[in-house]
């Protein structure tokens, strides 16, 4: 390059890193002055720096044509070369400085690169969330307990900077205590990872801290400063950073009034099971509450409310919805295999969709090729999550008992469904119809049955008669009127069919009810219902379907409202177990009685 020919400054950093040769001294590049004003250019004077920055004394530094420095002996200013540390490497440092010729003028720093080495700043890479327990240290918690009677404030557990923990669980418990103390609630705040994705700072602020997302609402949030920042330690633990105490809003003094900050109801995993096996045992909320209570001495030693009991059940029904198709065939494929002569049957629409879900076990099949003459079958529970009419098969053993043969899920009660689900029912019992089955009136119902079960008797549940005279004849059917007591007579007591249609138009005539709509239209069904007309045909003492209702009702005592469908099935199995033990209680009786 030709003497007098102005340099840049990147120009001069290219031509130090060239190879050594010895320098010249007497030729010096102009750089341009620092006054905006002045446009002559001038020498440099001599540069150098602090001796408390560089930790030597000042070292006389200039430009030569030839000369060769290390490329760290050149940094800028603001750095801090000569303590061993740097920001950026070289090459960064050579593109941040191409600057114009009319640009201030650097200064520099200059000792032997023998002596400095370029150091990057420290960097953490990937950190474990907590660090391991020692034996020998003790815990926050514990150090705040021994110290209680030195504290200088109220709180036995009070926050201070500095205090270490092993994970960010045990910071928040801690803090949580120390809310209890105060009469706040606390939540997890804003965080920071590292380039590795580990956490490296946490805050946990006030359960007011924020502001309300709409205008005009309830939420507590009011801007809250009271926090603490935690950091991490250098063995991966986590300190006190800092600690903010003031609060903008009042604090919770009662003990019930804590109590509603979320994170002073906290369910414990033990205490979760236990309601969970509750629940699962259809035990209602209160008497879950309660049983909790007697646990923990008394209602008032509860660490939660009612609300957060509330919230727990919620979510166990949730997990129980979730995947309900598959957990039910899980649930038929655990009784498949206890039981080898356990059937199901599925109804599936052109869509995929479940129509109709039928069931039965081994023992309830042997039972039906034994009592299975006379049944009855109602659809009227619906306690389950999706409204869904649930259909009992139910007959009658040798005891006298009621016997559960099947179960039935409905999504409609229609003509074509009623006449797959006696159909299959007959396929899943080896294929026997039975003789004898009595229903309410459902005209749904009466059409499948005569479609499919031809051969077999169809019989109306009497007591559904009764209730439907009530509801249609309005005062004529009350106390005061004797129509009541004759209409009853009739049906009790009349044994030939030449009787029952004397005695019904003597009564019809005696309270002038020829004409009534309800009367002639059932008398006009009266093979349906009227005692006369089964002469002959077996329905094992069974007059109505209150055997099905029955069933019902105990099913109610296992199941859940609003239960979800593999737990309905898995409770209908309790309800099945609860029948056989009562079976074989009396079997027990018959064969310790001797004949008299």
């Amino acid at each position: 390059m030709m003497a007098g020919t102005p340099e840049g400054f990147t120009d001069l950093l290219l031509r130090m890193s060239e190879p050594n040769h010895e320098p010249n001294w007497d030729w010096f590049p102009t750089i341009a002055s620092q006054d905006a004003k002045s446009t002559a250019r001038t020498s440099p004077p001599m540069l150098s720096s602090d001796s408390s920055m560089c930790g030597s004394d000042p070292v006389p530094f200039r430009f030569g044509d030839d000369a060769h420095y290390s490329k760290d002996s050149v940094c800028h200013l603001n750095e801090s070369p000569c303590s061993g540390e740097a920001d950026q490497s070289a090459p960064e440092l050579q593109e941040q400085s191409q600057i114009r010729d009319d640009s201030p003028v650097r200064t520099a720093c200059y000792s032997p690169a023998s002596n400095r080495t370029l150091k990057r700043r420290f960097r953490r890479g990937e950190i474990p969330d907590s660090r391991e327990p020692s034996s020998g240290k003790k815990s926050a918690l514990e150090i705040a307990m021994r110290k209680s009677n030195e504290r200088s404030s109220e709180a036995v557990r009070a926050p201070k900077i500095g205090m270490e923990f092993d994970s960010l669980p045990e910071a928040y418990d801690f803090y949580n205590l120390y809310s209890w103390e105060i009469g706040f609630g606390i939540r997890y705040g804003p965080s920071r990872k590292n380039p590795s994705k580990s956490k490296i700072m946490q805050d946990i602020t006030c359960g007011c801290q924020g502001k309300p997302r709409h205008l005009n609402t309830r939420s507590v949030c009011c801007g809250c400063p009271a926090m603490i920042r935690l950091h991490r330690t250098d063995d991966h633990g986590w300190y006190i950073h800092e600690f903010r105490k003031d609060h903008n809003h009042g604090l919770a003094i009662k003990r019930g009034e804590k109590l509603q900050w979320p994170s002073h109801r906290n369910i414990d995993p033990h205490t979760k099971d236990l309601v969970r096996n509750l629940r699962d045992n259809n035990v209602g909320l209160t008497k879950v509450f309660s049983v909790i209570g007697s646990f923990f001495g008394s209602m008032e030693n509860i660490p939660f409310n009612k609300r957060s009991l509330r919230t727990l059940c919620a979510s166990i029904s949730r997990d129980h919805s979730e995947d309900d198709v598959k957990k039910t065939y899980d649930a038929f494929s655990e009784m498949k295999l206890k039981d080898p002569n356990f059937r199901d049957s599925c109804l599936v629409d052109s869509e995929g969709t479940i129509r109709a879900l039928m069931w039965t076990n081994g023992k309830s099949r042997m039972q039906y090729n034994l009592f299975g003459d006379a049944i009855t079958f109602d659809t009227t529970y619906r306690t389950n999550q999706y409204d869904m009419p649930f259909g009992l098969f139910v007959g009658v053993n040798n005891h006298f008992q009621s016997i559960i043969l099947g179960g039935v899920l409905l999504t409609n009660e229609k003509t074509e469904t009623f006449e797959w689900v006696f159909k299959e029912f007959v396929s899943l019992m080896g294929g026997k119809p039975p003789v004898t089955i009595l229903t309410d009136q459902c005209r749904a119902m009466e059409i499948a049955i005569a479609a499919v079960l031809p051969e077999t008797t169809h019989r109306w549940c009497k007591w559904h008669v009764l209730r439907k005279a009530k509801e249609c004849m309005g005062s004529v059917y009350s106390k005061a009127s004797g129509f009541r007591d004759e209409f009853h007579k009739i049906l009790e007591y009349m044994i030939t069919v030449e009787e029952f249609e004397a005695a019904w138009s003597s009564l019809v005539a005696k309270y002038g009810l020829k004409e009534h709509p309800f009367l002639t239209q059932i008398f006009e069904v009266r093979e349906k219902w009227a005692k006369p007309y089964f002469a002959g045909k077996f329905c094992a003492r069974m007059t109505s379907t209150q055997r099905s209702e029955s069933a019902n009702h105990m099913l109610k005592g296992f199941v859940p409202p609003g239960s979800s469908m593999n737990m309905f099935v898995r409770h209908y199995d309790k309800l099945q177990f609860d029948r056989d033990e009562e079976e074989n209680y009396q079997e027990m009786r018959s064969r310790l009685v001797r004949e008299v």
